[in-house]
C-alpha cells in the first residue's frame, strides 16, 4: 500500500461506512470505537455464512475449519503485540473484561490487607474501578501517582509513591482524555524495582503503536479489538505465562477443564493456557474478525498510522488556534494520538455537541468514562474529537466551520 499520508483517499476506499446512507457524516469518534474496513466485515460474514461451527468441540470438518481460523487469529494477535508464546493471549469480551479478570483473579491472589495499589487520576474507569473495588475488598490502600500537565506518569513520579507494600501498578498506555503516551517500558521497570506487578490498559495505545509486551516487560496488557478496527465484543488479555498459570480461573464452564471430580472440587483439573481462562463458547466470529483487522493494520504498519494521524491532528489544532479563540484545547501539547480534547468557553459540552451533531459531525461529549481525568482538568465534562487514518482535511474544514457556530451558541440562544 502506498504511504502518501497526505492523500485523503489512501484509506477511505476500504471503509464501507463512507458508501452507506450515513457516509455523509464526519466521524470524529474513533477513540470510542473505530470504523471497520471491508476485510473485517467480510471475515465476520464469511464465518457466519460459510463455517459457523463451534471451536474445539467435536471432530467434524466445519468445526475443524472454525478452530483453525480461531487459532490462527490467536497466533496473529501474539505476533502483533510482540508475544512469542500464543498461549499467553487470552481472549475476553474487551479491555474492561480483561482488566477486571486481572483484578478479581490475580489481584485477589497477591493483594492483602495493608498493601498498596498504585494507579493515576488519568485512567479510564475500566482501569480505575476494578482497583478501587479490589482495594476496598482486601483492605488495601489505593495510591495515586502524580501526573504532569498531559496526564502522564513519569518513572520518577511513580517512584515517589512506591513502597515495599506496593503490589500492583495499573496505568494506561495512552490516556483516552489527554491522548498522551506513558513510557510503559520505563514504568514497568520502576514497578519491578519494588517487586510490584505492572498492569497496562492498552485500549488507546494499541491503536497508535505496538504493545511490544515482552520487550517492554509488562506483566499484563489489555486491549479491545474494536479500537483497532475489529469487531466489538472481543478483547485481549496478555499476561506472562508464569502469572497466568498461577491465576485461578475467573469463570467456570465448558472446554476449560480436563477432569471434573464431582465429589471433590480440589480434584477438578483445569486445562493449560490459554483454555483455562476461556470458559464456554467464545466470541468466535469476533476473534476471526479481529485477526482480519490485525492483517489490515499490519499491511501498512504503525509508522504510516502515526504520520497520517499526526498530519490530521496538527492541521485541526492549528486551525482551531488560529480561528476559534473561544475554544480551549486541553491537550494541544500531545504528539501521540489523534485525540483533541476541548471545550467551548461558556457553553456546556452537551450543548456544543448538539451543534456539531446538527451539522453531521460526530464527536464525544461528557466525561469520557474518566471523571478523574476531568477532576485533573478542573472541568466536569469536555468535548473530544478523535481522528484516525480514514479522516480527511476536508472533514476538518467542516469541523472548523461548525466550531465557529458553537462559539456563538449563547449569542444565538439569547438573541
Amino acid at each position: 500500500m502506498p504511504a502518501n499520508i497526505y492523500d485523503d483517499n489512501l484509506f477511505r476506499r476500504d471503509f464501507p461506512f463512507f458508501e452507506s446512507e450515513n457516509g455523509g457524516y464526519v466521524y470524529f469518534n474513533s477513540a470510542a470505537t473505530a470504523l471497520k474496513p471491508r476485510c473485517v466485515i467480510d471475515a465476520v460474514c464469511a464465518y457466519y455464512s460459510s463455517y459457523s461451527a463451534n471451536v474445539d468441540r467435536g471432530v467434524d470438518s466445519l468445526g475443524y475449519k472454525a478452530t483453525e481460523m480461531y487459532n490462527a487469529a490467536r497466533e496473529k494477535t501474539a505476533a502483533f503485540i510482540g508475544a512469542s508464546d500464543s498461549g499467553t493471549v487470552i481472549f475476553t469480551r474487551g479491555a474492561t473484561s480483561a482488566l477486571n479478570m486481572v483484578a478479581s483473579s490475580f489481584g485477589n491472589m497477591v493483594v492483602e490487607s495493608g498493601d498498596e495499589i498504585v494507579t493515576s487520576m488519568a485512567e479510564h474507569h475500566s482501569n480505575f474501578l476494578p482497583w478501587q473495588q479490589l482495594a476496598a475488598a482486601r483492605g488495601a490502600r489505593l495510591v495515586f501517582a502524580p501526573t504532569d500537565s498531559l496526564g502522564r506518569v513519569t518513572p520518577q513520579a511513580l517512584g515517589s509513591v512506591m513502597t515495599e507494600r506496593t503490589r500492583i501498578v495499573a496505568l494506561n498506555h495512552i490516556s483516552n482524555v489527554y491522548g498522551a503516551k506513558n513510557d510503559i517500558r520505563a514504568l514497568a521497570a520502576a514497578a519491578h524495582e519494588y517487586g510490584a506487578y505492572f498492569v497496562c490498559d492498552g485500549a488507546q495505545g494499541i491503536t497508535h503503536e505496538s504493545a511490544m509486551v515482552e520487550e517492554n516487560n509488562v506483566d499484563f496488557y489489555a486491549f479491545s479489538g474494536h479500537k483497532i478496527m475489529g469487531p466489538t465484543g472481543i478483547g485481549v488479555l496478555y499476561g506472562k505465562r508464569e502469572l497466568l498459570e498461577k491465576m485461578p480461573p475467573a469463570e467456570f464452564g465448558g472446554e476449560m477443564v480436563y477432569t471434573v471430580d464431582y465429589e471433590n472440587a480440589a480434584g477438578t483439573q483445569f486445562k493449560d493456557l490459554p483454555e483455562r481462562h476461556e470458559a464456554g463458547t467464545m466470541p468466535i466470529a469476533q476473534v476471526i474478525g479481529m485477526g482480519a483487522a490485525i492483517d489490515y493494520l499490519m499491511s501498512f504498519g504503525y509508522d504510516v498510522i502515526r504520520r497520517r494521524v499526526d498530519f490530521l491532528r496538527d492541521y485541526m489544532i492549528s486551525r482551531l488556534e488560529a480561528e476559534c479563540p473561544n475554544i480551549e484545547i486541553y491537550n494541544k501539547g500531545q504528539r501521540d494520538s489523534g485525540i483533541v480534547t476541548f471545550n467551548v468557553r461558556g457553553v456546556h459540552s452537551h450543548d456544543a455537541a448538539s451543534v456539531f451533531d446538527n451539522d453531521g459531525i460526530i464527536i464525544r461529549a461528557g466525561h469520557h468514562c474518566s471523571q478523574t481525568s476531568h477532576a485533573l482538568l478542573c472541568v466536569p465534562t469536555s468535548l473530544r474529537a478523535s481522528l484516525y487514518i480514514y479522516n480527511t482535511k476536508s472533514e476538518i474544514d467542516r469541523f472548523i466551520e461548525t466550531a465557529k457556530k458553537a462559539e456563538g451558541f449563547l449569542d444565538v440562544l439569547f438573541s
